[in-house]
């Protein structure tokens, strides 16, 4: 009897063992909760997005606690399971639209208004975005595939999941995990760009005040805005038309407790979302792969001509403007569209070489740019090749 009860026991201490993650693990999901575990680091110990970082580097560690599949609807790739369901937010392209409206009642297009110029900046630092689909294109990927992985160069990560669960749902994972990487790491990437591509007399460049911008101005350009870039991009409409709607709750001073909705509550929950859920993607079998480390290389490819391409477009544009009107070209950079980190940046290698030049005003005016820039590339590729 007391034979059978061991026996017994031992079998199903044997079966629950099968269940358990350290029966289950492979190499394969202890290198991604590494990569999840260096993502909470960076965040915690540097302060590189945290906002961003913590949600996906977490959800990394959820996406690779391995289990058996036995139908128990755990895992985000199991239909009917609650990640999944979750998850449902970013392949069909939910969040992205929603991050858009809270980033527009948050943003001041006062800088751009001031000097529409600027406008230029953002849309040459675009250029990250179709020389990463040209490079792609070459290194076998089909257009699809490459018009994603090229918008990872806006840096902007709403945009380039928006633009993935359109184009390519298989490299989604790889694609949002890449962009909002080099989003978190542009204190690290674009400083030694900027000082390459720049002389030190360019550096100490001092610009004009912004003039001061009206409320009726900032009223009436989310609108003008919208009808100009969806009327000449329609595709780009969800993400636009959010972007605009947001600014306008923002600027029009009666929606006020709209607005502190849309860049409060709404935005971090959202957030917390498309984060935990992008991190839990990239489960070690569907991510863990050769495709995905050359979408990562890519990516840092993209970003790097992003950066350069608006550092060089603000030195080929001073030729053509008199002493007093020139652009310092340190605020190039912040023509990718990651906001306000890029902008940020700026006045930091700018005070370097000048403690009293202040360039974050001047900076934003690119930066939000850039935000508008990376939405109507997209659009341009989905109506191109969707």
């Amino acid at each position: 009897m007391q034979d059978s009860f061991l026996s017994f026991l031992g079998e199903n201490l044997q079966l629950f063992l099968t269940y358990t993650g350290f029966y289950n693990v492979t190499p394969g999901h202890l290198i991604m909760i590494l990569v999840g575990l260096i993502f909470i680091f960076l965040a915690i110990r540097y302060e590189f997005e945290p906002m961003l970082l913590i949600p996906i580097g977490f959800g990394i560690l959820i996406g690779n606690i391995p289990f058996k599949d036995a139908g128990l609807q755990v895992g985000l790739y199991e239909e009917g399971s609650v990640l999944n369901i979750l998850y449902s937010g970013v392949r069909q392209g939910w969040y992205p639209p929603l991050i858009f409206l809270g980033i527009g009642a948050m943003t001041d297009f006062s800088a751009l208004i001031s000097n529409p110029k600027l406008m230029l900046i953002g849309a040459a630092a675009q250029l990250g975005i179709f020389g990463a689909y040209i490079i792609a294109l070459q290194l076998g990927f089909d257009p699809k595939q490459a018009g994603a992985i090229g918008i990872i160069g806006g840096a902007d990560g709403p945009t380039a999941i928006f633009l993935s669960s359109k184009l390519a749902p298989n490299l989604m994972g790889a694609v949002a995990v890449s962009a909002y990487s080099y989003m978190a790491l542009v204190p690290i990437i674009q400083p030694p760009f900027m000082t390459l591509l720049t002389t030190k007399k360019e550096r100490l460049i001092r610009m004009k005040p912004p003039r001061l911008v009206s409320s009726t101005e900032k009223i009436i350009f989310p609108i003008v805005g919208l009808l100009l870039t969806c009327f000449l991009v329609p595709s780009g409409l969800p993400l636009l038309g959010m972007l605009f709607f947001g600014n306008l709750i923002k600027e029009s001073g009666v929606t006020r407790r709209l607005a502190e909705t849309a860049r409060g509550p709404m935005i971090d929950i959202v957030t917390i979302l498309l984060g935990v859920t992008v991190g839990a993607s990239t489960q070690a079998s569907q991510f863990l792969t050769m495709q995905s480390i050359l979408i990562f290389g890519l990516g840092a490819g993209s970003f790097a001509i992003a950066t350069c391409g608006g550092i060089l477009f603000v030195k080929f544009f001073n030729l053509f403007l008199r002493p007093g009107n020139k652009i310092n070209p340190l605020i190039g950079n912040a023509g990718v569209s990651a906001v306000p980190d890029s902008a940020r940046i700026s006045q930091i290698v700018g005070l370097r070489y000048d403690p009293a030049n202040y360039l974050l005003m001047h900076a934003m005016g690119p930066n939000v740019a850039g935000v508008i820039g990376s939405a109507v590339a997209a659009g341009i590729l989905l109506g191109f090749l969707g």
